[in-house]
């Protein structure tokens, strides 16, 4: 680096005719000037300058490296010019990790109006729920569901994820509809990849376990299942959000509900040097979102206290 500027000095001289000039110029004294150029030419072995009490002149070998680093510099500039035009331009590949089920009905169909507002823009979506490396993936951002209150990633709350005990109509028609915790051992109980519920109550949090016919990895098998009379489930209304407003589904001790400290996050690696492209697809997001959002709407929540929360993230 300091060859670098020892470059950018004798492109300043050159510039101002002389290396008083230059040192008024840069800030500094005739004598730093000078030596610079001197390191300059003793690491190059040859002269750049001819010195005379009158004027500076460019030896013949000066005249062509001269050429060649002011060529160089004006690279650069370009290059850092480049590099802060695109810094406030929503351009490149955006790769981004989102939930299967989620990503599939709350951030795909949103892709198209996006792209076709930011035409420079490329969308790579991988959608797993396996959980993955952001920084090691060469993933710009993830979408997560889960409780990152006290997470070391930086993460930003777009919305509640609510999860509510629900039912067909048809099996709590057949079975009865439960009216404590404890009438749920009474009931198949539908889960995937837990055996256990944690809940919060009027009492503060409960655990119940888990009982039922089927036992499954996946989490849209359970949603099937539950639609389909099989038993109870805990699910997320951005999940089954419209089935309760259309009554396919019904609530079951609305009471009692998952962690109300679970959120649906958009999680990056830094704020530092944030990409506008992320910044800008976030906030859609967010706005796409909103204190109430889509899926959570109809069903009879207040959200206030959610835009709060989301403000506050």
């Amino acid at each position: 680096m300091d060859g670098f500027s020892d470059f950018e000095m004798f492109a300043r001289v050159v510039a101002a005719g002389s290396m008083s000039n230059a040192a008024r110029e840069a800030g500094c004294s005739p004598a730093v000037v000078s030596k610079r150029i001197r390191r300059l030419e003793e690491r190059l072995g040859t002269r750049l300058l001819q010195r005379t009490t009158r004027r500076l002149a460019l030896t013949e070998v000066g005249q062509g490296f001269h050429e060649r680093v002011v060529a160089i510099l004006a690279s650069i500039d370009e290059a850092e010019s480049w590099v802060s035009s695109g810094s406030s331009a929503v351009r490149g590949v955006l790769r981004v990790s989102a939930p299967t089920s989620f990503g599939r009905l709350h951030i795909a169909p949103h892709l198209p109006a996006f792209l076709a507002e930011h035409p420079e823009l490329t969308i790579d979506l991988v959608l797993s729920d396996a959980f993955v490396d952001i920084v090691a993936d060469g993933f710009d951002m993830a979408v997560r569901i889960g409780d990152l209150e006290n997470s070391s990633l930086v993460a930003r709350r777009l919305a509640e994820s609510r999860r509510v005990l629900c039912a067909s109509p048809l099996h709590l028609d057949r079975h009865g509809r439960p009216k404590s915790l404890a009438d749920l051992a009474r009931h198949p109980l539908l889960a995937h990849n837990t055996d256990q519920w944690r809940l919060d109550g009027p009492k503060g949090p409960v655990t119940v376990k888990v009982e039922g016919p089927l036992r499954t990895n996946s989490s849209e098998v359970v949603r099937e299942a539950v639609i389909a009379g099989l038993g109870i489930a805990l699910r997320s209304t951005w999940d089954v959000g419209p089935e309760l407003r259309a009554g396919r589904l019904e609530r079951v001790l609305p009471d009692h509900a998952g962690s109300r400290n679970v959120g649906v996050f958009a999680v990056y690696p830094s704020r530092r040097h944030l990409a506008r492209k992320v910044r800008v697809f976030i906030d859609r997001l967010a706005e796409i979102y909103g204190p109430t959002p889509p899926w959570d709407q109809g069903l009879g929540f207040d959200g206030g206290a959610e835009a709060s929360r989301a403000a506050a993230s």
